[in-house]
């Protein structure tokens, strides 16, 4: 595997402008940057943050290696000071966040980051390429697992990814978000992810006949056959050779046909009649797998037509999100320290939606005491006390309409994972970030897991952030872009 340092993979302008901070001699001031998103891919309720432990690995092993600091010298375009600079830094700042396998919403600060100038900026592009793609791949798997509705969901999209690293680690956040395993062999190799998986076309085509092929898979793994039925006819010769190969090569050996695999036609006929000849058959355990470009709406469509299916191998729309396959996870300046008092920055912008929520910032999560079930999340700077009592809220965007709340919970959401450059919180494990997925999914309502038109929970804002906001858009003056 290549190990080439990846800590180039930077946007160049953070490297620009680190010159124009370092010439100015502010690349020491300490600012704060907030990592959120705007909007949920598929019109969706929420977003399943995910990358969060990536980010946490990179941040506490940034720095240049020599070859990086070679490279950068041969552009010819930064000072040797500068270079100089470059060569011993590394990430010294502090960081709050969510965890991975948290349910979040637009707007929220998932991560923020606290450091010098410059190194905060340096590190923008990769925090917003590991939690960016991370959460979207768990998001859409976890819509497909939802819409398979406790029917196992196979990741198979190895070959359709984008890239090494997107099957790879693609493959582990389908997991996360719900998936039973992947075909995907390295990411069991580097991460313990069950692995699947039994043949292609190819092994049935390669044999003389269909009959051939699977008395030769059932041979080689008697305990675990399931057979591609559908290279030929499904149900004129899938089906009779795979009965027949049950009957005379497993049965004898005391074994049975785990299960069968369609992986075209109409997969809602081509299920039911299977499910009756195998029943017929005596095969009523023997389980019906199918794949083909598969999504949650197809999973969903042939469930309402009641297609007996026990499991889902779902592809390239999974492992690309290919139904939306951009996440718009952004990284934005909130505040920046002065003469020892912090000072709130805010975008502003023509776009409402770009107008970002300034300050340092804590998100307060309100539970419902009698339920469980999520209320709201308020956002307040970073100094407020946990909300309790009763709190009128009110929406931000619609500052006429007002919600009483009373008889919660409060979670505060983010905790601190490095302090100083040293992470200090032992990050999750696999196995306990999908329990986190299934924990946070149990405290929605299922109206906010419905696929198509979800309720949409609101976001508010303590009244002391909200003025805040308000003042320095008010005070703003020329800065709104054009």
């Amino acid at each position: 595997m290549n190990t080439e340092s990846k800590n180039l993979l930077i946007d160049f302008y953070e490297l620009t402008m680190g010159q124009g901070y370092f010439n100015k001699k502010v690349d020491n001031t300490m600012a704060y940057f907030d990592l959120f998103f705007r909007k949920v891919p598929d019109s969706g309720s929420f977003v399943i943050a995910n990358g969060v432990k990536k980010c946490m690995e990179y941040l506490t092993n940034f720095h240049f290696s020599e070859s990086d600091i070679d490279y950068l010298k041969s552009l010819n375009l930064f000072s040797n000071e500068y270079i100089e600079r470059l060569k011993n830094i590394k990430f010294t700042g502090d960081v709050w966040a969510v965890e991975d396998g948290t349910v979040v919403f637009p707007n929220e600060p998932v991560i923020t980051v606290k450091a010098p100038l410059l190194e905060a900026q340096l590190v923008e592009t990769a925090l917003l390429l590991y939690f960016n793609r991370a959460s979207l791949i768990a998001t859409k798997t976890n819509r497909i697992v939802r819409a398979a509705n406790g029917r196992a969901v196979m990741e198979f999209g190895t070959r359709r990814a984008q890239g090494f690293e997107a099957a790879v680690d693609g493959a582990l956040d389908a997991y996360i978000a719900g998936a039973v395993g992947t075909a995907c062999t390295i990411t069991g190799k580097k991460y313990g992810v069950p692995i699947l998986g039994t043949m292609a076309h190819s092994f049935v085509q390669s044999f003389d006949t269909e009959y051939d092929a699977f008395k030769a898979y059932a041979q080689s793994f008697p305990d675990s056959c399931t057979l591609l039925v559908d290279t030929y006819n499904t149900l004129q010769s899938g089906l009779p050779n795979a009965i027949k190969v049950h009957n005379e090569v497993l049965k004898p050996m005391g074994k049975k046909l785990k299960g069968i695999r369609i992986d075209s036609g109409d997969l809602a006929y081509l299920t039911k009649e299977a499910r009756k000849m195998l029943d017929e058959a005596g095969l009523e355990d023997t389980k019906i797998c199918v794949s083909n470009s598969l999504d949650e709406y197809v999973i969903q469509s042939l469930l309402l037509q009641n297609a007996p299916i026990d499991s889902f191998g779902v592809g390239e729309n999974l492992i690309t999100a290919k139904s939306n396959p951009v996440f718009g996870g952004v990284y934005k300046l909130v505040a920046i320290e002065k003469d020892g008092k912090l000072i709130p920055k805010i975008k502003i912008s023509d776009n409402v939606e770009k107008v970002t929520n300034p300050h340092f910032k804590k998100i307060y999560r309100l539970y419902d005491k009698n339920n469980g079930k999520f209320i709201t999340d308020i956002l307040t700077i970073f100094n407020e006390k946990a909300p309790r009592g009763k709190q009128i809220l009110t929406h931000p965007d619609n500052p006429w309409t007002k919600k009483e709340v009373k008889d919660y919970e409060v979670v505060d959401l983010k905790v601190q994972m490095i302090e100083n450059g040293k992470l200090i919180y032992n990050l999750p494990t696999i196995e306990e970030t999908r329990e986190n997925v299934k924990k946070n999914l149990a405290t929605l309502w299922p109206e906010a897991l419905r696929l198509t038109n979800p309720h949409t929970y609101t976001i508010n804002l303590s009244d002391k952030l909200s003025q805040t906001k308000k003042d320095l858009l008010e005070h703003a003056g020329g800065q709104i872009e054009k």
